[in-house]
């Protein structure tokens, strides 16, 4: 058995897929969540696929009591993955304080209780929305691209995190932290034991695709059809939840096994732009199903066009993102298929 790992918010869409990847590895995990916006039954399906059942804490990040009560409970931890936030854009615009305070907070707890515990590493859940709508010539983005002002609040704490996390290891904290800025996570686990599962109105695309496959939405809305793009629409890299899993799993092997740079930045995508209309075709091609679209208006805050350059990652992580955008679509549409079977959705 490797290390034991604590991964917070670990019941959700890209914590349970990388629950799953690390037990698979032989590391032992210990989720925190508070289940605001995720299930507890999503440790059932863990253990259905991996045969082990992560320990599990019903906490808020938030809490500095209870998150060192956890350490207390779990002295063995020697690493954690952050992804604990509040993550909608939109929502974030509306309710600025709430993200700052549950973003931030849940951070600088622990990074606070990490010496104390002994815990070694950190790895974070960033975002390429840093970059914001990178300039011509730094496309594809590297990690050398210029941080951009955030184009939310949500974003903005993504900003700010690092920052904190820069300057705490700047200041002699004896820690060492991978800041992993993630592209578009899309997809689900091959066995649709798990999978992705908003609250309400999906706010990201491919949910909101297969919601409308299946005949839950009326109608997908394409928001834009005038940007300079190939298709007039917008562009990002979509990259398979269970290849960003795995990402996960190099990057905690680096941090506590390897003599490696106390802070290290890496972008996490396929290095491969695709439209919205793309998705759609590869959706159709992939599922045999027809989806009921149309051209919407441009909406607030999207940027017009952004993918990875991955190199950095295959080459010091050892790591690649693999799957095809059709077998990644395909997984995604078994997953509502299986919600529908279920009668949740």
């Amino acid at each position: 058995m490797k290390q034991t790992i604590l991964v917070t918010g670990g019941t959700g869409f890209i914590g349970s897929h990388t629950t799953v990847e690390l037990q698979n590895a032989g590391y032992k995990v210990v989720i925190v969540d508070n289940l605001s916006n995720s299930q507890a039954s999503v440790i059932d399906g863990i253990e259905k696929i991996t045969g082990v059942r992560p320990a599990f804490e019903q906490v808020d990040c938030r809490d500095m009591d209870a998150m060192d009560k956890v350490f207390a409970k779990y002295p063995d931890i020697e690493g954690i993955i952050h992804f604990a936030a509040s993550k909608a854009v939109g929502e974030s615009v509306e309710k600025p304080l709430l993200y700052y305070r549950n973003n931030i907070v849940s951070l600088l707890n622990l990074l606070e209780l990490m010496p104390k515990h002994g815990v070694k590493g950190i790895i974070f859940s960033s975002s390429c929305t840093v970059y914001g709508q990178p300039d011509p010539e730094n496309l594809p983005v590297t990690e050398d691209a210029p941080i951009k002002p955030a184009e939310s609040p949500y974003g903005n704490t993504k900003q700010i995190n690092e920052e904190i996390i820069r300057d705490y290891i700047n200041s002699g904290a004896d820690i060492k932290a991978i800041l992993l800025r993630y592209f578009n996570p899309i997809g689900s686990h091959p066995s649709s034991i798990i999978g992705e599962m908003p609250n309400g109105v999906p706010m990201n695309l491919i949910p909101y695709v297969t919601q409308t496959a299946i005949g839950i939405r009326e109608q997908l809305k394409v928001f834009g059809n005038d940007y300079d793009t190939p298709d007039g629409t917008c562009i990002r890299d979509y990259i398979y939840v269970v290849d960003l899993a795995k990402a996960h799993v190099k990057a905690m092997e680096r941090v506590l096994d390897t003599d490696s740079d106390k802070l290290e930045v890496f972008n996490v995508g396929t290095g491969h732009g695709v439209s919205t209309k793309q998705i759609i075709d590869a959706f159709e091609k992939a599922t045999g199903v027809k989806l009921n679209w149309a051209y919407a208006p441009r909406r607030a805050g999207d940027i017009e066009k952004v993918w990875a350059n991955p190199e950095k990652a295959n080459k010091v992580l050892g790591w690649k993102a693999e799957t095809s955008l059709e077998d990644t679509l395909r997984s995604a549409w078994n997953w509502q298929k299986k919600l529908r079977e279920e009668g949740i959705q």
